[in-house]
């Protein structure tokens, strides 16, 4: 199981919410409101008068065999509407209670 933590532009919601129903990934935290700036490109997401715009972000565990797809639709949105910003990460996740 891997966790992957999604951090994109507010105008994203619905098409990751509707992509994770599609492909059966139902367990999420969220996040509405989060600030920050790209590590290379992209504007600051900071929600002040200068940088108005803000990220939301999404903390979902998927199982393996699931993963590789779900990045995929991610990466493709992302390319799609480059200018708006998203991003995903993944880490082991070795136990669950």
């Amino acid at each position: 199981m891997k966790a992957i933590f999604i951090s994109f532009n507010q105008a994203y919601y619905d098409m990751i919410i509707t992509t994770m129903d599609r492909n059966n990934l139902r367990g999420f935290t969220y996040w509405d409101e989060v600030r920050g700036r790209g590590s290379k490109t992209g504007e600051p997401h900071y929600g002040s008068h200068a940088w108005p715009t803000m990220n939301s972000a999404i903390l979902t565990m998927v199982e393996d065999d699931k993963v590789d797809n779900f990045l995929a639709l991610l990466h493709k949105m992302d390319e799609e509407t480059e200018a708006l910003g998203l991003r995903a990460f993944t880490w082991n996740i070795e136990k669950t209670i």
